[in-house]
């Protein structure tokens, strides 16, 4: 019993370690406020839910099936981190690129503020606030990594590793509810220049990270 304990508190460990940098709920968080942050708290409420819901969804599909889907479509790891490497790319140079002074700045926030009804932001909940947004290509190589990482002949311990892996990707969902759903508050916090600052940074990361997933697909690949 007390070794079982010892591997489930140390696949836990592994996983959440694994999985906070590629998910980055507070990174994310700052993402999809603009999207989030013209909607009534009851909306923003259910939108939150929604990705949260689909973020757990693709996650857990991932664990238990991602090699059967990838065998389906005679996909590799390498070409969903070179796709999703440029997807996040994409994502991070049009924030670094947008707003490139005041007035367009003004504009693209107008444009926001009519665009984002309920319904428009439905439409976005999945993709990309979803995927790859909140769940991306680096997340399913990490879920991808620890499934083989967990298994194991004896099936105690590999449903002692598969269970601290779902919990592991319980509490990131429910830190990316947290953090979704307080993103106004996040921002009140951070003020106009703070966010703008950190909006650069995370989206020069965001862009980092991507070319990063990119880069270690190419050299799997080859």
């Amino acid at each position: 019993m007390q070794v079982q304990i010892h591997s489930f508190v140390h696949m836990l460990f592994i996983s959440m370690i694994a999985l906070f940098p590629v998910i980055n709920p507070f990174g994310s968080a700052l993402i999809v406020n603009p999207y989030l942050s013209q909607l009534t708290d009851v909306e923003e409420k259910a939108a939150v839910k929604k990705i949260t819901l689909y973020a757990f969804s693709i996650c857990v599909v991932t664990l238990f099936a991602g090699h059967w889907i990838l065998e389906l479509f005679g996909l590799t790891i390498p070409v969903i981190q070179i796709a999703g490497g440029i997807m996040i790319c994409k994502m991070g140079w049009e924030a670094l690129s947008a707003n490139v002074n005041k007035q367009n700045a003004e504009k693209n926030v107008g444009q926001v503020s009519e665009s984002n009804s309920e319904s428009d932001i439905n439409d976005m909940l999945f993709y990309p606030l979803t995927f790859p947004v909140t769940t991306g290509a680096g997340t399913m190589a990490v879920l991808f990594t620890l499934s083989a990482h967990s298994a194991d002949a004896h099936w105690e311990k590999y449903l002692v590793n598969t269970a601290a892996i779902l919990l592991a990707i319980i509490i990131m969902c429910l830190l990316v509810y947290a953090f979704y759903g307080n993103t106004k508050k996040i921002s009140k916090r951070l003020g106009t220049n703070g966010q703008t600052i950190a909006n650069r940074i995370i989206a020069f990361l965001i862009f980092c990270v991507g070319l990063q997933i990119a880069i270690t697909g190419i050299k799997s690949l080859v």
